[in-house]
C-alpha cells in the first residue's frame, strides 16, 4: 500500500477529536503521519493530546492568519512528508470503522486514474432495500430506497428536482449530495466529495489548493475543491469505507452568517462548475434558492429553535439580494 498521511483540522472540539483519534488507533492500516492543525483559541485540544500516546502524531497550533478550515488545510499540506502519496482529510467529529483507511487505499489501487476517494457516512440516513414498488415519497437508487425529504418533494412539485445522479451537479446547481448514494458496498463515480471524509493523491496539490475565498467555517469549500479536481481526473465514493459523523455543534457559525453562506457560497460553487449558465438554468437556480428559503422560513412555526430558523432565513435573504450588487468571483 502507498504511504499515506492523515490531516485533521480542528477548532474548539477537543473531546470530539480525542474520540476520533481513538478510532484511528484501531485501524488495520495506520497512517504514516497524522497532522492535527489546531485553530482553537484555547489550549484544551493540546491538553487532550498530551494525555494520549499517539503514534506518528504531529501537532500544530496556528495563529489568526492561518485559522479557518481552508487556511488550516493549506497550512497542513505544506507540512506533509514529501514521501507521502495519499492525503486523507477527516473532520474532527467523525468516528471510523476499523477498515476505513484500508478501503480508501484499496480504491486508489483499483482505480489508478483516481485523484480522489471519499468515505461513506452510515448514521445519517435510513435506507431500505427496494423490494416493493416505492411510493412517491421515496427516493430510489440502485436497488435501495430512502424517504424523500419534504424539500425535494416540493422541488419536484415545482419542476425543480435535480436531473443528475447523486454527487453530480445539474446545470442549475442544487443537486443531490453523496448522502443520496445507498449503502450497497459499491464504489460510485462522483464529481463532488465531502471534504471531511475525503482523500486525494498528493500530486493533485501541485496543481490545486483550497480556495482562499472560503474563510472561517468554509461552507462548500469541499464542493469547490472537488469540482475543480474532477476536471483533472476521476473521483469516487467507496461505500465500504464507513464512518460515523456526530455533528459536534462546537465551532459552528452564527445561523445568520450560515444562511448568507448557503446562498453566496452555493452560487460560487455553481459558477465554478458552470461559469456561463443559460437563462433557463439561471431562473431555476434562483427559483430553487427562493423555495428553499421559504421552506426554512416555515421552520419558524415547526421547530423548537424558532429564532435560529428566523436568523438563517434572514441570512439567506440578505445573501440572495447581495448577489445583485456584489457577486463572488470564482478563482
Amino acid at each position: 500500500m502507498p504511504s499515506f498521511s492523515l490531516i485533521i483540522c480542528t477548532y474548539q472540539r477537543s473531546q470530539a477529536l480525542g474520540t476520533l483519534l481513538k478510532s484511528v488507533q484501531k485501524q488495520r492500516l495506520y497512517p504514516d503521519e497524522i497532522l492535527v492543525i489546531d485553530g482553537s483559541i484555547d489550549n484544551q485540544t493540546e491538553k487532550v493530546l498530551t494525555k494520549q500516546v499517539i503514534k506518528n502524531l504531529k501537532y500544530f497550533k496556528v495563529e489568526e492568519q492561518d485559522r479557518g478550515l481552508t487556511r488550516q488545510r493549506n497550512f497542513a499540506i505544506k507540512k506533509l512528508n514529501p514521501k507521502s502519496e495519499i492525503v486523507c482529510f477527516l473532520d474532527d467529529d467523525v468516528v471510523l470503522e476499523t477498515d476505513y483507511f484500508e478501503q480508501i487505499l484499496q480504491t486508489f489501487r483499483e482505480k489508478p486514474s483516481a485523484l480522489g476517494v471519499g468515505g461513506y457516512i452510515t448514521n445519517e440516513v435510513i435506507w431500505e432495500l427496494d423490494k416493493d414498488e416505492a411510493k412517491r415519497d421515496y427516493f430510489v437508487f440502485d436497488g435501495y430506497k430512502r424517504k424523500e425529504g419534504s424539500r425535494f418533494q416540493l422541488r419536484a412539485l415545482f419542476g425543480l428536482q435535480p436531473d443528475a445522479a447523486p454527487g453530480f451537479m445539474p446545470d442549475f446547481g442544487h443537486g443531490r449530495s453523496i448522502s443520496f448514494l445507498p449503502p450497497s458496498g459499491k464504489t460510485y463515480p462522483v464529481e463532488q466529495l465531502m471534504g471531511g471524509v475525503a482523500a486525494y493523491r498528493k500530486t493533485l496539490f501541485e496543481e490545486l489548493s483550497f480556495s482562499s475565498y472560503f474563510e472561517g467555517y468554509g461552507l462548500y469549500e469541499d464542493a469547490d475543491f472537488s469540482l475543480r479536481a474532477s476536471k483533472l481526473g476521476s473521483l469516487w465514493i467507496n461505500t465500504k469505507a464507513q464512518l460515523l459523523h456526530h455533528h459536534d455543534p462546537s465551532g459552528r457559525p452564527d445561523l445568520y452568517k450560515y444562511g448568507k453562506m448557503v446562498i453566496r457560497n452555493g452560487w460560487y460553487v455553481w459558477r465554478v462548475k458552470y461559469p456561463n449558465p443559460n437563462i433557463k438554468a439561471r431562473i431555476k437556480w434562483n427559483a430553487t434558492a427562493l423555495l428553499l428559503t421559504l421552506i426554512r422560513l416555515s421552520n419558524v412555526l415547526t421547530t423548537s429553535n424558532k429564532m435560529g430558523a428566523l436568523r438563517e432565513t434572514i441570512g439567506r435573504t440578505v445573501g440572495w439580494w447581495s448577489l445583485l450588487f456584489n457577486k463572488p468571483k470564482p478563482q
